[in-house]
């Protein structure tokens, strides 16, 4: 039986994951997935809705800890390191409660939108209130990020996060009570009655090796094994944590991860910065992921990770944005490029077509949704639109699209939002949170009073 689209839109210019093809017409079914996806269009079919400019597949935000967004511009005072910044974000988790989480988190998934992420891996692991106790609902704080998201109109994973420990055999400092459930068995506990529902899935995270203990995380890993679900890891995001780990355990943080059975292809290590030749050879051959976050690991002072290197032994690449010191899928994407160029002093690591299939396919399945990303038959209707006639757009090839989209286009270009077939942001303004700026700035102001 044929079923008959719900609405039809007419792509002036569509990334294929190849190519650019000039007029495409694509029709959204019930239930908001791709249809017929035809070519050759040269006009917009009749009772179309045009997307004038370059259409990309929905991307995809494989690292986010929305209350950081709090942050940006405050922590940019006076010098340090990843540790000193730490203190910072420490201050702002204190103020989070259920409810500012919900209005916060709203505003940054709604700004993610407005930079055409349709889909979020939210690293979630304040968790209880100041001083630890749970809440009433002892899954309050996760469930304000899956309705905030919700009110956004964006997807999301949540990766809710074991977080044990200060350090090596270290309990939880007074700032890390509110991130810990005690032990890996009470966080598999609570995590349980989490539900994936509509546009949410639940996944799991090991904040790090640091913050979970050896003889635990194994049980993290069971947990995600059992569901299928993704899972999560920061890795060697500081020398620091590598040095710590080899005086605690006489072995690398990827080596201790493996020993526990938590790598493997639905694993993603994020940052993955400070890794030896064995502990690239090891996440290449048990096929797990890499999620980079240029823009965070720069303004960390965190320094370059060997993405090239960790793609070619086998390690699927996703982005994130991570501290959202800026949110912007194409800065990162281009970041993780132009940083390779600046480590090497040679250009083309990868084409404009593999930055983007990091930022759309590729981060899409690392979140637990391998039907999302691609413009084609039967993929989720989630799509983005970028302008090709702003100021660091206009005079592009049309045909050179992605690399239009890659190395001159921003957030700032982003005209449309689609996810399952509606659109989120129209001519690029929300249409479900209107005023984000003001949003931004009322959740923001909440924290600081």
């Amino acid at each position: 039986m044929q079923v008959t689209a719900d609405k039809t839109y007419w792509l002036e210019h569509a990334w294929l994951g190849t190519h650019v093809e000039p007029g495409v017409a694509l029709e959204v079914l019930p239930g908001g997935r791709i249809g017929a996806l035809r070519t050759g269009a040269a006009t917009p079919p009749p009772g179309a809705e045009v997307l004038r400019g370059l259409t990309l597949p929905g991307l995809a935000n494989a690292h986010s800890h929305a209350f950081h967004r709090a942050l940006r511009g405050t922590v940019q005072v006076g010098s340090g390191t990843f540790w000193t910044w730490r203190d910072f974000m420490y201050k702002t988790a204190q103020n989070l409660t259920p409810d500012t989480y919900f209005a916060l988190a709203r505003a940054v998934y709604a700004e993610m939108a407005l930079a055409g992420i349709t889909n979020v891996g939210e690293f979630h692991y304040v968790h209880h209130a100041p001083g630890g106790a749970p809440y009433a609902d002892p899954n309050a704080m996760g469930e304000a990020l899956i309705e905030a998201a919700a009110a956004a109109g964006i997807r999301i994973t949540l990766l809710d996060t074991a977080y044990l420990s200060a350090g090596f055999g270290e309990p939880p400092n007074r700032h890390q009570l509110r991130f810990c459930d005690g032990s890996a068995d009470a966080w598999a506990q609570r995590v349980s009655a989490l539900t994936p529902r509509g546009d949410a899935l639940i996944g799991a995270a090991i904040h790090s090796v640091r913050a979970v203990p050896a003889d635990q995380l194994a049980t993290v890993a069971r947990w995600a094994e059992e569901r299928g679900a993704p899972l999560h890891v920061h890795l060697s995001e500081q020398t620091a944590e590598n040095d710590a780990c080899l005086a605690a355990h006489g072995r690398t943080p990827a080596q201790l991860l493996a020993d526990h059975g938590v790598l493997g292809p639905r694993t993603t290590g994020v940052h993955n910065t400070h890794l030896t030749d064995a502990d690239i050879a090891l996440l290449g051959a048990t096929a797990t992921g890499t999620c980079m976050c240029p823009t965070t690991e720069r303004d960390l002072a965190d320094g370059i990770g060997p993405a090239t290197r960790l793609q070619q032994a086998g390690s699927p690449l996703s982005l994130g944005s991570d501290s959202h010191a800026v949110v912007d899928l194409l800065e990162e994407a281009r970041a993780m490029e132009l940083d390779e160029r600046l480590r090497s002093r040679t250009r083309g690591h990868w084409t404009a077509n593999a930055l983007l299939t990091a930022a759309t396919a590729d981060g899409h399945a690392a979140l637990g949704r391998p039907e999302a990303g691609r413009l084609e038959e039967g993929a989720l209707a989630d799509f983005t639109t970028i302008a090709l006639d702003s100021v660091r757009t206009a005079g592009a090839l049309p045909r050179l699209g992605a690399e239009t989209a890659v190395f001159a286009a921003s957030a700032a270009d982003v005209r449309h939002t689609v996810v399952a077939g509606r659109h989120i942001v129209r001519d690029g303004a929300h249409t479900l949170v209107g005023d984000v700026p003001s949003a931004l700035t009322e959740a923001i102001g909440a924290l600081r009073a």
